[in-house]
């Protein structure tokens, strides 16, 4: 009798790991130290300043990282968070022409993320928010037949600094990031 409840038991624990096994696979933070937003060349904004139909509207961030808006010289958004876009352009409303201004700037666009190596279709795509490697790689069409679907780089421009991550398919890509799909040997 206790033989056939421990085989019991063994059988009801045995199955209830499989099917713990079908739900969450990997948990992962969607943001660690190096995924701080900061704006750069291409970002699309919708800067608002309230009370100030004139002096609001969408911007994009140029070539030289600055946002060129009415009455204002150019400003500088390159490595800056949409937080501290808002304070330097309330900032400079305020020694010009507002007092108290009220800003508010959001990102309406991302910039384009660009994907190279053995992919189907490299290039650059519009960045998708929560992308991952695997979600960018089927963007670009697939990975091609030679792919090393393990070996994933990932390079990061960080404002002052630019990184290079070695990742899996798993792992988060941001706007302006670079991914590049090796090539297996065998």
């Amino acid at each position: 009798m206790k033989a056939g409840f421990y085989c019991i038991l063994v059988a009801l624990s045995m199955s209830l790991t499989a099917c713990a096994s079908y739900g969450v696979v990997d948990q992962r933070p969607v943001t660690s130290e190096y995924d701080a937003y900061l704006l750069d060349t291409g970002d699309q904004l919708r800067v608002t300043v309230f009370g100030q139909t004139d002096l609001s509207g969408d911007f994009t961030v140029d070539g030289t990282g600055t946002v060129s808006m009415p009455l204002l010289p150019p400003i500088v958004a390159r490595g800056l968070t949409t937080d501290e876009f808002e304070d330097v352009v309330a900032t400079e409303l305020g020694r010009r022409l507002l007092r108290n201004p009220n800003v508010s700037a959001q990102v309406m666009q991302f910039r384009p993320f660009f994907i190279l190596g053995e992919v189907q279709r490299a290039g650059q795509y519009p960045y998708v928010s929560g992308m991952t490697v695997q979600s960018a790689v089927a963007i670009a069409g697939g990975y091609s037949y030679r792919a090393n679907e393990d070996r994933v780089r990932i390079t990061r421009n960080l404002g002052d600094r630019i990184v290079e991550l070695n990742v899996d398919s798993k792992a988060i890509v941001m706007p302006g990031d670079t991914v590049l799909v090796r090539e297996r040997y065998f």
